[in-house]
């Protein structure tokens, strides 16, 4: 039985339609700097959010109707949780998912039963990525919820806690390695600390990279070649989380001797958090090398917790798309709706408004800033900024041919710094507006 059968598969229409169950900018055959739009964003559609949130609050249950789902924590009602999935995901033209494992699966009274009902929903999922085409983008263990994690996973003061943790990432990931998962993503819910009094924060984090490279371990000998991911957030639900930003996280990899072996998945609501941009997260880890996959939302402002909202701001989305151009594309990864409906909206269809309306959203903002880009409307600005590095004494800097002595001989000549060229951020902010305008 359909789980929406009043809505059909979601088609470009283009700007001028008023269909909210259109696409008016997200065309995925349209080739934008030399490819699709639906190879640019790999969009994926999450699991927890959208088939397990049902819009409870710390003031009230939920409110979400869900007529496929019978409320049960029953291996047969995660199977047509899942079949219902594979029908949205098919009528948004999602081409991929993702998951925690206690998202598609109930946990059992042990390990080795929470294992069996992975299985066997797994094997659902199996038989649903064969029939619609959808696959995984990626998956990963939720070492959050259970109380058992209360002091953290891998960063516990508890070694049995460790040791169920391995075992849980380890069976998450033949799961993800069977479903063809193209990444696994960490994230480190309660990997942190609330007060620093009852906390080694050096055994714990030496902790943290022996669990992680016993995972690089695993996948060598399972054979599993996707990538490693490590989701950044600052706080919440710990006080400090040890993979705070892009930059804590590439501090811990290097000293970890990691790099090699992980990149970062980001999220916006999680670089206001830690008091970013989500563009100043994106060009960090892209100028590192480490720019992974992302999560796409957005958090409210007014508001300091992670909101998850749909992103619908053309201005946030240009942004991220320019960054995301500017190192590459995202790889492996790709552009993850890990957002939720607000408990106002709780009918099946919102989910499918939320989506269409966000998918468009990151398409206008795909080709604002490749419009952007292809008249180096920034681009020559920039480097017209840093010019006095490009000959001289700058790119005898840059080639590490000076030292402090020559400096200081050099400024001595010179007498006194004449300015170069002002920063004109006020002109760069209405350039985009223009582009906004313009596309």
């Amino acid at each position: 039985m359909a789980a929406f059968p009043e809505i059909s598969t979601v088609q470009y229409e283009g700007p001028q339609s008023d269909n909210p169950l259109a696409f008016r900018w997200y065309n995925p055959d349209e080739l934008v700097e030399g490819k699709t739009m639906k190879e640019h964003f790999r969009f994926s559609i999450v699991y927890w959010h959208t088939f397990r949130g049902t819009g409870s609050d710390p003031f009230g249950p939920g409110t979400a109707v869900r007529p496929w789902d019978d409320g049960s924590e029953s291996v047969e009602n995660a199977q047509n949780r899942a079949r219902a999935a594979f029908e949205l995901f098919e009528k948004l033209q999602a081409p991929y998912y993702a998951f925690h494992d206690r998202d598609v699966a109930p946990e059992g009274a042990s390990l080795a039963e929470s294992n069996a009902n992975l299985d066997a929903v797994a094997d659902v999922l199996a038989e649903q990525q064969q029939q619609t085409g959808v696959k995984l983008l990626w998956g990963t263990a939720n070492m959050f919820s259970n109380p058992r994690f209360m002091h953290g996973a891998a960063t516990t003061c508890n070694a049995d806690v460790f040791a169920y943790a391995a075992a849980q990432v380890k069976k998450a990931m033949e799961v993800t390695h069977r479903l063809g998962g193209e990444n696994y993503v960490f994230w480190g819910g309660r990997e942190g600390y609330q007060n620093l009094y009852n906390t080694d924060m050096k055994r714990e984090l030496d902790h943290l990279a022996k669990f992680f490279h016993m995972a690089v371990d695993y996948a060598k000998e399972i054979g599993f070649t996707g990538q490693f991911l490590i989701e950044p957030k600052p706080k919440e639900p710990t006080k400090h989380q040890y993979d705070s930003d892009a930059a804590a996280c590439m501090n811990f990899l290097r000293a970890y001797d990691l790099t090699d072996h992980f990149k970062l998945n980001l999220e916006t609501n999680h670089a206001t958090l830690a008091g970013h941009t989500m563009m100043h997260e994106i060009d960090y880890a892209g100028a590192q090398g480490a720019l992974g996959s992302i999560d796409a939302n957005t958090g409210d402002m007014l508001l300091g917790w992670d909101t998850d909202q749909f992103a619908t701001d053309y201005y946030l989305t240009t942004q991220m798309m320019y960054y995301i151009l500017k190192h590459g594309g995202l790889g492996s990864g790709g552009v993850n709706f890990d957002a939720k409906v607000r408990r106002e909206s709780f009918e099946p269809i919102d989910l499918f408004y939320a989506h269409v309306g966000s998918m468009d959203a990151y398409a206008k903002g795909l080709k604002i800033a490749a419009a952007i880009r292809a008249d180096n409307a920034l681009e020559d600005f920039v480097s017209q900024r840093y010019s006095s590095f490009d000959s001289g004494i700058g790119a005898k800097i840059e080639a590490g041919e000076v030292n402090f002595s020559d400096l200081e001989k050099y400024m001595l000549e010179k007498g006194e710094v004449t300015p170069n060229v002002s920063g004109r951020q006020e002109m760069l902010e209405a350039v985009v507006n223009r582009y906004i305008d313009r596309v």
